[in-house]
């Protein structure tokens, strides 16, 4: 028995040994999880045919190729590209459809972690839309019967209602005179062609310097309207724009009304660091400069009310700028380098005081822009609005005579009709005839003034953007069946 007993004894310590011995599985570690996509799940009106999709995790992962295949998504849509790196996944997507709602779909499994015995992630259904673009329709011209100020002057009117009569039909010849504020580049059109242009563009680039004194005979008295009052006498129309000079500095302001220096005023960007934003607070210096200079352009536009002769009135021009020709400045001249927002206040200001302060009645008022390619969406933006605008002017420059259709366009399509559109400056001047068969309806070209050193006037300069203006296409333009001369012109008095 005790033999027996021994035998048991040593059975059942050999059986608990074997038991102590049995592997235990590990614990399976926890998958990665999702932390975020980008775009967010569920994002719609995305745009374009493709689409890369970021989903971030909690850990760094692996996705093997085996796994990648598996990655799909609906429809006609495929998915390009799978990488994992660090804890993103970047899916690349192609072949995605306007209007169309897709799910991504990412199996469980398929994203992995790089601990022991981890399991895959969970699978994730990404869903997204993409954006129905409406096919694009163009504003049809169908401008406003009546000016922005109730008030304006019946000269002003009768123009207004003129340019609405020869919209698609004809086309006003126009000229921006040399800074003397004479006739010279209209007399040197007639020389040639024997037509003058119907017309005539003035500038008040050296406001802050009228009255000169006596050794200043190239800049001109702006108390002497002669040239204007020629012009309209003779069925003409007249145009003033501002190359709005302003100071650096106080000092520089002070310096330039007393000594007659022009040193430390531009209208440039780069060539003053004068603030529009300044200029817009009561109690600058800078504000009282402006307001300054408002009272004395009121006092030059008046004289021309005091005679009965209506403006087209385009200040702040190319208001929206350039956009790359001075880099971070943003625009050409300072009144857009900080943008739309100050630019549009200004506008809004100029006009209160002449119209509202200075009760100036003989003012179309005409907003320009320089129509940069690719820029068009930004237009509206510097829009001063409806209520302050007559008329819708373009800046063009380019080595064509074409009938300029996206730049027209883009105009109409900016107030939906609402506004009459010009060639407010141009080099070379697009074609009548081109322009007539595009159904571009421009009021009218301004061509801009170039003279040699000795200050006569050159019809063709060699630059390209002008030399296409030779003397054939001069005489063709301004005998064109539809263009207008001063000759043609009605007396709207």
């Amino acid at each position: 028995m005790k033999k027996i007993f021994l035998v048991l004894i040593s059975i059942a310590v050999l059986l608990a040994g074997c038991q102590e011995k049995e592997e235990v599985p590990a614990q399976t570690a926890a998958g990665p999880k999702l932390v975020s996509t980008v775009p967010a799940d569920g994002t719609q009106g995305l745009t374009g045919s493709e689409l890369t999709v970021k989903m971030t995790f909690d850990q760094n992962i692996k996705c093997p190729s085996d796994k990648k295949a598996l990655i799909s998504i609906d429809g006609e849509a495929s998915v390009d590209n799978v990488n994992a790196y660090m804890a993103d996944l970047t899916i690349k997507l192609s072949g995605l459809e306007e209007g169309v709602s897709y799910i991504l779909t990412v199996p469980a499994g398929v994203v992995q972690g790089y601990r022991t015995n981890q399991k895959g992630s969970e699978g994730v259904k990404f869903t997204f839309s993409m954006k129905k673009v409406e096919p694009y329709v163009p504003s049809d011209l169908n401008p406003v019967k009546t000016l922005v100020n109730p008030k304006a002057s019946k000269e002003a009117q009768n123009v207004y209602r003129f340019l609405l009569e020869q919209s698609g039909k004809k086309t006003l010849s126009g000229v921006q005179s040399s800074h003397s504020h004479k006739n010279d580049f209209i007399d040197a059109v007639y020389n040639h062609t024997g037509k003058h242009p119907a017309l005539a563009g003035y500038d008040f680039l050296f406001l802050q310097f009228s009255p000169t004194p006596d050794n200043w005979s190239w800049v001109q008295n702006y108390n002497d309207i002669t040239a204007p009052k020629e012009q309209w006498a003779a069925n003409g129309l007249v145009n003033y724009m501002w190359h709005w000079n302003v100071p650096n500095t106080k000092a520089d302001w002070d310096n330039g009304l007393n000594n007659y220096n022009f040193d430390g005023y531009a209208f440039y960007c780069n060539k003053t660091s004068f603030d529009i934003r300044e200029a817009l607070k009561e109690g600058t210096w800078q504000h009282d400069f402006i307001m300054k200079d408002i009272e004395e352009v009121a006092g030059y536009l008046q004289l021309l009310e005091n005679e009965n002769i209506p403006v087209i009135w385009r200040p702040l021009h190319e208001a929206a700028g350039n956009y790359n020709l001075y880099g971070p400045n943003g625009a050409w001249f300072w009144w857009g380098r900080h943008g739309a927002e100050p630019c549009k206040q200004l506008w809004r200001l100029l006009y209160d005081q002449l119209v509202n302060v200075h009760g100036l009645d003989n003012l179309i008022w005409v907003w320009t822009v320089d129509v940069t390619k690719g820029a068009e969406d930004q237009y509206l933006d510097w829009y001063p609005g409806d209520e302050y605008v007559d008329i819708l002017g373009v800046d063009i420059y380019e080595t064509n005579t074409e009938a300029k259709t996206r730049q027209y366009q883009a105009m109409v399509d900016m107030t939906k009709g609402k506004k009459l559109v010009t060639v407010s400056e141009c080099g070379n001047i697009p074609d009548p005839a081109k322009c007539m068969a595009a159904g571009n309806k421009w009021s009218w070209f301004m061509v801009w003034c170039n003279s040699d050193s000795n200050g006569n006037i050159v019809l063709t300069p060699s630059d390209g953007n002008f030399n296409l203006n030779t003397g054939d296409y001069w005489k063709q333009v301004m005998s064109s069946p539809y263009v207008l001369t001063r000759e043609s012109m009605p007396n709207l008095k």
